[in-house]
């Protein structure tokens, strides 16, 4: 049980705008939107309307004219939170939003807590708890990637595949649980061998969900690209050049970097979150060698690494750089940008042209303080993680709180494929099995608790 009352709440952001939205949902909904709405057609009242319609008319209190508004009717079980709703379109004036929220509460409903409408959603059945998680994440998606992916979940794609596992492993639960009733007279219900191959399936599914979430974190949040490279190379030049701002300090003096900038960049819908290092030297500068240091940690977490080279220098320099840098990766993208192009040597640049590059290095020559090739760098990281392709076919894990059940899950799941390794009784088997299916049931709110649900809903939007 949960309280019913009627909740009202602004939609539309904060602040003045051409229209706003102010939404009613409950049982006395329509009840409350028929005390202040009133139509131009004489004795047209909104519950005796059909669901799904609009309604012009004028917002009354007291004999007054509060606005002019439209109110958008959807009832009960057909509509967003599955109560009645009465969705109030006026004027975008905040005093006129604030009056007739003042008005509604007066009348009868209360202040809606945030997300309690998405949170209704979910307590009627209107969706599963990660599909109304997935309602903030499409509300906050900053980039094309992000959308999709939080659109996907909305519509249930996520939530597909758990109840999927989660409806296999039942049915083997309850196999293993019969042979307890029958322990006496030694009896097996559930072929091992069935469900081993069963097992091993949903371990390898539960692994992969667990391990897109690195990928789905970044896409999130941005793909985490290091900027690294020796002093003066121009760095932060092109930080700079990238963001379109004078975000880092540019100057001749080496060691100006002496810390990690961070910044993030939409590119061609995918979000970038840079990370400018401080350029890579012997030092005895403590405060330097500090920067130096953490330009290596982020060289580690990085998807994406930009290395920097200064084509004024000779060769063999940039070379020595690139393979100092190539034996610090591992399997990350490595984009060498030959930097400096309008005034660099020839031999430099014509060499690293011939350069040879592994499967997973892009070359792109620029001159960041002009601006040069830009684009090129752009479309060459867009295309070389290649997110597009990965949202639309993958299901890919980006809330926390999911890729931590997950883990759970897997270690559940590994625990029952050691059990059938050893040959364990049915009811250590039972217990992993039940263990692994609680925890999926966590991630689709089929298992949650009131703490749960008070935590994920406290972080949406009033109004939402």
């Amino acid at each position: 049980m949960f309280d019913q009352s009627t909740i009202c709440a602004i939609s539309t952001s904060p602040g003045q705008g051409a229209i706003a939205v102010i939404r009613l949902s409950g049982e006395k909904a329509i009840d409350i939107a028929d005390t202040v709405f009133k139509s131009p057609a004489k004795g047209k009242v909104l519950k005796a309307q059909p669901a799904n319609t609009l309604h012009f008319g004028e917002l009354i209190y007291n004999n007054e004219v509060v606005d002019e508004v439209v109110a958008a009717l959807f009832k009960a079980p057909h509509s967003f939170t599955g109560e009645d709703i009465v969705e109030i379109s006026c004027h975008g004036s905040v005093y006129i939003q604030q009056r007739i929220l003042e008005i509604l509460i007066e009348k009868g409903a209360r202040m809606a807590k945030p997300g309690e409408f998405t949170q209704r959603a979910f307590l009627n059945g209107k969706m599963d708890l990660s599909q109304a998680e997935a309602v903030a994440d499409v509300i906050a998606s900053s980039n094309a990637a992000a959308h999709r992916l939080a659109l996907n979940q909305m519509r249930g794609g996520f939530s597909k595949e758990v109840k999927n596992l989660r409806s296999q492993l039942l049915h083997f639960t309850a196999m293993i649980e019969l042979e307890l009733d029958f322990g006496e007279e030694d009896v097996e219900f559930a072929d091992r061998t069935e469900l081993r191959t069963l097992t091993e399936k949903i371990e390898a599914l539960l692994r992969k969900l667990k391990n897109s979430f690195q990928l789905g974190n970044a896409i999130k949040n941005g793909i985490p690209v290091t900027i690294v490279g020796e002093t003066n190379v121009g760095k932060s030049t092109l930080l700079n050049a990238l963001l379109n701002e004078d975000k880092a300090i540019v100057s001749e003096i080496h060691g100006t970097t002496r810390d990690v900038i961070e910044d993030v960049v939409n590119i061609r819908g995918t979000a970038f979150r840079f990370f400018d290092t401080a350029g890579i030297r012997e030092t005895t500068d403590h405060l330097e060698s500090l920067g130096i240091e953490r330009a290596y940690n982020k060289l580690e977490q990085a998807t994406v690494v930009l290395l920097v080279v200064d084509t004024q220098n000779p060769y063999s320099t940039v070379f020595g750089r690139i393979e100092k840098i190539r034996k610090r990766i591992n399997n990350q993208l490595l984009i060498i940008v030959a930097n400096k192009i309008d005034s660099g040597k020839k031999e430099t640049i014509d060499r690293l042209g011939a350069l040879t590059l592994n499967e997973n290095e892009r070359l792109v020559f620029v001159a960041a303080k002009d601006k040069v090739n830009l684009d090129e760098l752009n479309n060459t990281m867009a295309h070389a993680v290649n997110l597009d392709e990965a949202s639309q076919e993958d299901i890919i894990v980006t809330n926390a709180r999911h890729y931590e059940i997950l883990k759970n899950a897997h270690k559940a799941i590994e625990r029952v494929l050691s059990g059938l390794d050893s040959g364990i009784t049915g009811d250590f088997l039972a217990q992993d099995t039940r263990e692994c299916l609680h925890y999926l049931g966590e991630i689709t709110g089929e298992i949650t608790t009131h703490e749960v649900l008070g935590h994920i809903f406290k972080n949406f939007c009033i109004g939402k």
